[in-house]
């Protein structure tokens, strides 16, 4: 299996880097971490399919759409659907196509699909531990940059006393999306991962306010 990894891999990437656009936040160093993130939570999945694994962390993104389009929900199945095509012209093994497809379009948050295999839960826990920590924090500020959204909302940076609006402030994302993933983690390993990330963002969120707000 070894030798199998090592075979695909550098094509994997290559195939990945042939469809990479302008968006820093789902770069090949994206690609990377979510790979590492999928060998971390594997150590307590041994039974998995590590190829599979390996094929989906690297195409999962092959369709990427700004979260502002509207077609965003579509990008993960847009993805699957290629990532099946040029997986199947590279010669790659016509039995694992479907788990790996299925692993892509069940990775998305916005498309609402179920990860019904091990490999889809490993790959979806794997890009959503992206989404926190410190690296999560820089590409949500980055992502909100490209959307024009605002760093916090003027006066009331923790929303006390308004309704959470993550479109417009990036500080409101973390309430309205990042806190919501340790508990939607689908593996035990994952979701360990999720909850120490989640807590970095926490502290980070009321430092933010308290400097923002001058108290």
């Amino acid at each position: 299996m070894q030798t199998e990894l090592d075979t695909w891999q550098p094509r994997l990437a290559a195939i990945a880097r042939s469809a990479a656009g302008d968006d820093g936040a789902h770069d090949a160093s994206h690609l990377e971490r979510v790979r590492r993130n999928a060998e971390a939570i594997m150590e307590h999945y041994p039974h998995a399919d590590r190829l599979v694994v390996l094929a989906a962390c690297y195409l999962h993104d092959l369709v990427n759409l700004e979260k502002n389009d509207p077609r965003r929900a579509q990008a993960s199945t847009l993805s699957a659907d290629l990532a099946r095509r040029l997986l199947a012209e590279q010669g790659f093994q016509p039995d694992r196509l479907d788990a790996v497809a299925h692993a892509i379009a069940a990775h998305s948050f916005s498309a609402g699909i179920p990860a019904e295999t091990l490999e889809a839960k490993i790959v979806q826990d794997a890009d959503r531990l992206d989404g926190l920590g410190a690296v999560g924090l820089a590409r949500m500020f980055y992502i909100a940059g490209r959307m024009g959204s605002s760093l916090a909302h003027g006066s009331d940076p923790l929303a006390r006393d308004r309704p959470l609006d993550d479109k417009r402030y990036a500080l409101d994302h973390i309430p309205v999306k990042l806190a919501l993933l340790p508990g939607m983690m689908q593996t035990d390993a994952g979701r360990a991962l999720a909850e120490a990330r989640l807590a970095l963002l926490e502290t980070f969120r009321a430092t933010f306010a308290a400097e923002w707000s001058g108290t």
